[in-house]
């Protein structure tokens, strides 16, 4: 769980050192869907977050279940041609009629509107933060997290840096 360093200032011949009290396996994994309204008036970001956990065919299925009691209507999720998407989408098409499907090309992460929070979120409020544990990370990240999400301008910056056709207004 070592900071992602980003370039820093500090005064000329003293190095900048960013301490860590971590051991290297804690992480925190996380799982998110960018979401439009019907009208494409709204973005939405959704997330969950897994200390010390892989994200796996049954979390993503929980997740989708959460997202589509949230939403509380027929959902369509693109999403990229991971592994763990594709068996989650294998089991989920044989019970749940209100949430369909559409995949990216592969090796296509510049289609993908989640790929641009995940940058955000690391290089930005995340950078040069050398967690003291993984709760603290896990909490940092999610009060983040929160706060992009209250971003409309932000978060349809996301959406319109994909070549996608999802028209905002």
């Amino acid at each position: 769980m070592a900071p992602l360093v980003r370039r820093t200032w500090a005064p000329v011949g003293r190095t900048p050192v960013l301490y860590q009290r971590t051991r290297a396996r804690e992480r925190v994994s996380m799982i998110a869907a960018l979401t439009v309204s019907p009208q494409r008036r709204k973005v939405g970001l959704y997330f969950c977050l897994l200390p010390n956990e892989n994200v796996v065919t049954h979390t993503v299925l929980r997740f989708l279940r959460q997202l589509r009691r949230q939403l509380g209507s027929p959902i369509v999720v693109v999403w990229d041609r991971l592994n763990v998407h594709k068996s989650a989408w294998a089991k989920l098409r044989r019970r749940n009629r209100s949430i369909h499907s559409a995949f990216l090309p592969p090796y296509a992460p510049e289609l993908n509107p989640v790929e641009p929070f995940w940058s955000y979120l690391k290089m930005n409020p995340l950078a040069n933060y050398p967690a003291i544990d993984v709760h603290e990370l896990r909490f940092r990240a999610e009060r983040h997290a929160r706060d992009i999400a209250g971003d409309q301008l932000l978060l349809r910056s996301f959406i319109r840096s994909t070549p996608l056709s999802l028209r905002l207004r």
